[in-house]
């Protein structure tokens, strides 16, 4: 199926489809989200290298330039960064992450990185836990030259650390450190311990943000709001699961730093997480990314006010099928409209893997053009 585009008025009308946070009532199309993804330059360009692992500055500066030639001419704009790299002493030193703090261990494994932990049963949890209790939280995150570092690098480039406002989810985390099955089988073997494992996480991750708003110069009356999780595996617990578990943790973190209407609240979750959208909806989130199984019509009954990022399932667009890729947005759209709302922000439902190539984001874009206007 070759659907006519005209790249120039589709890129004029997406632009206004993204104000108001894509709920613009004089948009005449619904947004599109896709920008396609640095992981994206091998396939499209023919070249070897790891998508999810390093590739030396220079080198993705070159990849990234070829690879905007091609975009200008296939979907009409440059989409990927193709600055040159910051000075190699610009960069802070690295601390430990959340999953440390869990006694978890960040291992690359060739192609991408991934949380092992190393606690085994709940003797192994609770003393983790009690050992975290007792933890003085900077002092174990950040490194020994973090003072000196950041001193140097705000005199000699006037940058400061980031903020702490995005992170793993707390069901993610969880299954990392502690394991799938011995966190579904905590629920009910000790609740209590379960609910102690989610109250420790709450108070680890509100504690990073606090230390972060502090390390980035500014203050609790004078701080950049918003946070974002990342929750795959949030779809393995049933709904009195993450009542208890995931949904205190999100709306304790959401009071702390998005208490305006306007502030992001923001969940990720490629996953068959259909169930949990009813307890989701009390957290007033503003934007969303679910499972591909997940239906526009289904996040849209439960978040009225919600943007939704999806639904294209990633597996379709990396297929390059347009034929399939247009039939999932045409889905999508005839839901959004069906609703009687806007809010609709057509992107993957979950990341842009290699292999997705330019042709179709381009078929994403006259599928829009012909299937989506309001």
């Amino acid at each position: 199926m070759k659907l006519d585009l005209d790249i120039e008025r589709f890129w004029a009308d997406d632009r206004e489809a993204h104000k108001l946070n894509c709920f613009n009532p004089d948009a005449v199309q619904v947004a599109m989200g896709i920008r396609m993804s640095d992981e994206c330059v091998f396939a499209e360009l023919g070249e070897e290298g790891e998508p999810w692992g390093y590739t030396e500055p220079f080198r993705r500066q070159e990849l990234n330039k070829r690879y905007n030639e091609k975009a200008l001419k296939i979907v009409g704009r440059k989409l990927l960064n193709e600055s040159d790299p910051p000075p190699a002493d610009s960069h802070f030193p690295g601390y430990r992450q959340i999953g440390e703090v869990f006694g978890g261990q960040y291992v690359f494994d060739g192609k991408t990185t991934w949380l092992r932990g190393s606690m085994e049963s709940p003797e192994d949890l609770k003393r983790k836990l009690d050992e975290i209790d007792n933890m003085d939280l900077r002092s174990f995150i950040l490194p020994p030259n973090w003072e000196s570092e950041k001193k140097r690098i705000y005199e000699k480039y006037g940058r400061r650390p980031y903020q702490f406002r995005g992170v793993r989810g707390p069901v993610t985390l969880a299954t990392s450190v502690y394991g799938v099955e011995n966190l579904l089988f905590l629920y009910y073997d000790d609740p209590d311990l379960f609910v102690r494992f989610s109250e420790t996480i709450k108070k680890v991750l509100l504690g990073y943000i606090d230390i972060f708003i502090e390390e980035s110069g500014r203050s609790m009356s004078n701080f950049d709001h918003g946070f974002s999780f990342a929750d795959d595996d949030s779809n393995l617990m049933t709904p009195e699961m993450y009542e208890l578990f995931g949904y205190p943790i999100l709306k304790a973190v959401f009071e702390h730093v998005s208490p305006e209407p306007g502030d992001e609240r923001y969940q990720h979750s490629d996953s068959a997480m259909g169930h949990l959208v009813p307890i989701l909806s009390r957290l007033n989130l503003t934007g969303c990314n679910f499972g591909p199984t997940v239906t526009v019509e289904h996040i849209r009954k439960h978040l009225p006010n919600t943007r939704i990022d999806g639904q294209l399932a990633p597996f379709t667009f990396m297929s390059n099928d347009e034929d399939k890729i247009v039939a999932e947005i045409r889905r999508d759209c005839d839901m959004i409209r069906a609703s009687g709302t806007r809010g609709l922000n057509i992107s993957t439902a979950g990341s842009i893997n290699n292999g997705s190539l330019l042709t179709s984001m381009r078929a994403v874009m006259a599928a829009i053009q012909n299937y989506g206007r309001y």
